[in-house]
């Protein structure tokens, strides 16, 4: 079997099996945690469609995923990741941590585990800490 050329890199068929299967466990992880937001499943596989649903479900604007073409996308991805992992109840630097190094294994376990639960926009709570240091 010959070696598929990419833009004068070749390429063989076990890296793009690979790729596939990565693409195939993204697309799962993503389902299913659409689906624990109550948002339609069908929009990760739509592509700027899923980006626009990604924002939704952090409680950012839709016109925020129009960031991602631009090169902001340096600094909003690792912040998107980490505010979709504050979504489901996880704040710690572990869990940051996790959710930048292990990104697709981390949404599919986010999606599969019966344990975690949507607890809503964490993009719009950012003043948790201000509102628990106000005494009055």
């Amino acid at each position: 079997m010959d070696d598929i050329i990419i833009y004068g890199v070749e390429i063989s068929g076990g890296v793009i099996l690979a790729s596939l299967f990565i693409v195939l466990i993204a697309a799962v992880g993503t389902c299913k945690l659409f689906a624990k937001a109550d948002l339609p499943y069908w929009h990760v596989f739509v592509p700027f469609l899923n980006m626009m649903t990604t924002m939704k479900l952090i409680g950012r604007p839709s016109w925020h995923a129009w960031l991602f073409f631009t090169p902001a996308v340096v600094y909003l991805l690792p912040k998107t990741i980490i505010e979709l992992a504050q979504s489901f109840g996880k704040s710690t630097t572990t869990d940051y941590i996790l959710a930048l190094v292990f990104n697709v294994l981390y949404i599919l376990n986010l999606g599969l585990s019966y344990d975690e639960v949507y607890e809503g926009p964490s993009y719009q709570n950012k003043d948790l800490v201000n509102e628990n240091l106000n005494v009055a």
